[in-house]
């Protein structure tokens, strides 16, 4: 079996960013059910066969520098959050195959392409240092 010429990397990658941008809303995380126990001795929770009480639906998600955070979700916001971190997945899943094609697309496009994109905000810019950065160096 042959390498994907580069027309056709450049139509998967096209069709990629279309099934991204058919995604709908998403979440990170997971939801967790859970069952308590009250410790009242009369209740029926105290029964050695009985689940507890609950369900009770927990939201969590890691959160870049506060660890795990959480929120207790109502039954009715259930499915809408399973079906937004499912939506995740699928991000995810399309992200990593745009990566994968993205890569591919590089090493097919012959080094010397007129054809391959500059990095975006390059064009026609000089080099140099911002204002705020010069002033902060300024000797005394």
């Amino acid at each position: 079996m042959t390498d994907p010429s580069l027309e056709e990397l450049e139509a998967q990658r096209t069709r990629l960013y279309e099934q991204m941008a058919a995604t709908g809303d998403f979440r990170r995380g997971s939801v967790s059910e859970n069952y308590r126990r009250c410790g009242k001795p009369s209740c029926h929770c105290a029964q050695p066969d009985d689940p507890g009480h609950g369900p009770r639906y927990l939201w969590t998600r890691t959160v870049a520098g506060r660890g795990s955070r959480g929120r207790q979700l109502s039954a009715g916001e259930v499915g809408k959050v399973r079906r937004e971190l499912a939506n995740y997945q699928r991000f995810a899943d399309v992200s990593q195959r745009i990566v994968e094609v993205n890569e591919a697309i590089c090493e097919a496009r012959p080094p010397d392409s007129a054809t391959a994109a500059p990095p975006a905000g390059t064009e026609d810019e000089k080099g140099g240092s911002s204002t705020s950065s010069a002033r902060r160096s300024r000797r005394r």
